[in-house]
């Protein structure tokens, strides 16, 4: 049996470029992607073409969400919304449960969304653990009951979860730079890591890597 996992980290994102965005935005914790990321997420989605993707799983923030959808466009793919894919929901990061776009707004927005699709179930607050755990199990489980190849996309903490769950070790390294990629590959003998945070697709990447 043969399967491959792509996981990829959303692209730049607003408040990093402008941190008062913060101060004024309806959703403060759901920014989208900058300008800048929407140009990484395109470059994100030329690379995975001709990969042979059958799905996309994407965490429900809007970053999340936009960049899933330049690769579905790509690709010709749908969406599947996943909360196991989800932002570290860290309470020295966000003072509540994070309010997101509804599913039925998000649906009228990237008409390439499933609605049908139902994802696990957010767990306001919790541990780093615990967001590294949740993650590695979703990919687990994405990866079982999925057994094509797919991509999933998420943030630094889910591609650090997912990466981990499916094919490493809890102290392995993963390097999850906006808009990287990590490629796991599952042979006979087990799953295993084939790219580490490649972002050789980007024009420009970071090298100070955000978390929050």
């Amino acid at each position: 049996m043969s399967q491959t996992v792509w996981i990829a980290r959303h692209g730049n994102r607003i408040d990093f470029v402008n941190p008062d965005w913060f101060l004024t935005a309806e959703h403060r914790y759901d920014p989208h992607l900058s300008e800048d990321g929407h140009g990484q997420a395109k470059q994100l989605a030329n690379r995975l073409k001709g990969e042979g993707i059958s799905h996309i799983f994407a965490s429900p923030f809007l970053r999340t969400v936009q960049t899933a959808n330049h690769a579905a466009e790509a690709l010709d793919l749908s969406i599947k919304l996943e909360w196991g894919l989800c932002e570290w929901l860290n309470p020295e990061w966000m003072t509540e449960m994070p309010e997101t776009e509804s599913v039925a707004d998000l649906c009228r927005r990237f008409p390439r969304i499933d609605a049908s699709y139902k994802g696990g179930i957010p767990n306001y607050p919790e541990s780093s653990q615990y967001c590294l755990d949740r993650a590695g199990e979703t990919a687990k489980r994405l990866a079982n009951e999925f057994p094509e190849d797919m991509l999933l996309v998420g943030h630094g903490g889910s591609v650090l979860g997912s990466a981990i769950g499916l094919a490493g070790h809890p102290k392995t390294k993963i390097n999850a730079a906006l808009c990287c990629l990590v490629k796991v590959v599952r042979q006979d003998a087990g799953w295993s890591i084939a790219l580490n945070g490649d972002t050789s697709h980007l024009t420009d990447s970071e090298t100070v890597i955000r978390f929050n």
